[in-house]
């Protein structure tokens, strides 16, 4: 069986849910609990459990999060044409 992507060493679960405390976005929020689920070590099953999403999610949002920290967990303007 194959190991996770492993998360940002430069974080932990309390200050994850610290954070998640902190946001005034709740989709973040939701999404820095599910990652403090994991720094807790938890599986990413019960991460995609409390996020009330799928494990490809749980994988996306692990990806984001790696790349570009809590700030990656906002949800950002869907790519596409520019409005007229």
């Amino acid at each position: 069986m194959r190991t996770g992507i492993s998360l940002r060493a430069d974080f932990d679960a309390e200050g994850l849910r610290r954070l998640a405390r902190q946001s005034k976005h709740a989709a973040q929020a939701r999404r820095l609990l599910a990652l403090a689920a994991i720094y807790d070590g938890g599986s990413r099953s019960d991460a995609a459990r409390l996020g009330n999403v799928t494990l490809q999610i749980v994988r996306d949002w692990v990806l984001r999060f790696n790349e570009r920290g809590p700030a990656g967990l906002i949800d950002g303007k869907a790519p596409g044409p520019k409005s007229l």
